[in-house]
């Protein structure tokens, strides 16, 4: 048996991966050239004798015979990690991935490069393995799932959203990821400054579906420390996402960070509704008018009566102003529920919108920076520890 099944004919590859395994990998390579693989089976076959844990696809070899090959090997043998060596072409990356490829190298790579995606694969492959293990590892606990809602748009969701991403994204440094469930057209990546290559379409795929670290490339990282999957440019992508690949797709993600961020489309939609029923946690968002604040006592009326409401919810007075005419007490009574954080007016939030930089990701001073780090601070694990009581205060505007 062979830890490294090697298939191409390039052979300055071929000793580069030798060399990259003996740095470090223990186990065999075995390197068989192409043309000796007549027929798919013959490799199903060779996969099936040697039983490797990394199969590297090239160079060498039509890209396209080279997916259809993984695509064949991912059937048959799931846990086997593939590589793809190829030339940095436009889309491959994504139809490997698509595939069944864990990775895709460029020929040219150095000796170290190929010896970090090996060890990557090999990682993978062990992973897969760990459920089968005598000595199982204990069950992951799952991540806070936080679910940022309202009936209304043009409530400054969004922005509340990536502020509570950011703020968080400070906690646990890369381990939050927000997701724009606002699928026609969602703005988290404009808020954060963001031209994603891959959308949230992408991570519900079959393959994406079925391994989280075929996911984990789909997600956009940005500079303040945490992961973005953004919705599509194209709004048509909306229809062919239904509800029950997004309920996959967050628990995988709450799988694999603390916190996941959902930043919904406005109405109840099926995808909202799906988000609402993965949450740990659910913010309502309104604003300081008559119309806004009795659609969020509309939706909340009909979530009642679906017993859809999660454990732990926070209500958000968003663009709070004492001169509007409302006071909390009107919209608290008009809820039926408390108002937990009031986000002021600011001209501070706005201007950050606009540039694509969340208020908390330069912790900017103004009044609007204090109120957001104490809606962040609600999802701190320390605070709610110590607050369960106060979990519910009157503010002031």
């Amino acid at each position: 048996m062979s830890r490294f099944l090697l298939i191409t004919a390039d052979s300055a590859f071929e000793q580069k991966v030798r060399l990259a395994t003996a740095g470090g990998l223990p186990g065999e390579v075995l390197s068989v050239k192409p043309e000796l693989l007549g027929q798919p089976e013959d490799l199903l076959d060779l996969v099936a004798v040697q039983q490797p844990e990394v199969l590297v696809l090239g160079p060498g070899m039509a890209v396209d015979g080279a997916l259809r090959l993984a695509t064949v090997v991912d059937v048959r043998f799931p846990n086997v990690s593939m590589v793809l060596v190829t030339p940095d072409e436009s889309g491959v990356a994504l139809q490997a991935m698509r595939a069944g490829v864990r990775d895709v190298v460029d020929p040219t790579s150095d000796i170290p490069t190929v010896r970090l995606l090996l060890e990557r694969a090999c990682h993978a492959f062990a992973s897969r393995h760990r459920v089968d293990s005598v000595e199982a590892a204990p069950k992951k606990e799952h991540g806070l799932v936080v679910g940022v809602f309202s009936p209304k748009g043009g409530v400054g969701k969004t922005t509340i959203a990536t502020n509570i991403a950011v703020g968080l994204g400070k906690l646990a440094p890369m381990g939050v990821v927000i997701v724009d469930l606002d699928l026609q057209f969602g703005d988290v990546a404009s808020n954060l400054y963001l031209e994603p290559e891959y959308s949230v379409l992408d991570a519900v795929s079959a393959s994406a579906s079925q391994d989280t670290m075929i996911l984990k490339a789909f997600l956009t990282p940005h500079p303040s420390g945490i992961y973005a999957l953004c919705a599509s440019s194209n709004p048509a992508d909306a229809d062919s996402i239904t509800a029950a690949q997004l309920e996959v797709l967050i628990k995988q993600l709450a799988g694999e960070f603390a916190y996941v961020i959902l930043d919904t489309g406005p109405g109840l939609t099926e995808h909202s509704l799906a988000a609402l029923e993965q949450s740990t946690d659910a913010v309502w968002v309104t604003g300081m008018d008559v119309p806004s604040v009795r659609g969020l006592r509309s939706g909340l009326d009909v979530l009642g009566k679906l017993d859809l409401f999660p454990e732990t919810r926070h209500v958000v007075l968003n663009f709070a102003d004492s001169k509007t005419g409302l006071s909390v007490q009107d919209i608290e009574a008009t809820l039926g529920a408390p108002v937990d954080v009031s986000i002021p007016r600011s001209r501070a939030l706005s201007l950050a919108t606009n540039r694509g930089v969340p208020l908390l990701q330069e912790d900017v001073r103004d009044p609007a920076t204090k109120n957001l780090r104490g809606l962040v601070e609600r999802f701190d694990p320390q605070w709610r520890a110590r607050a369960q009581r106060k979990l519910h205060r009157r503010v002031v505007i």
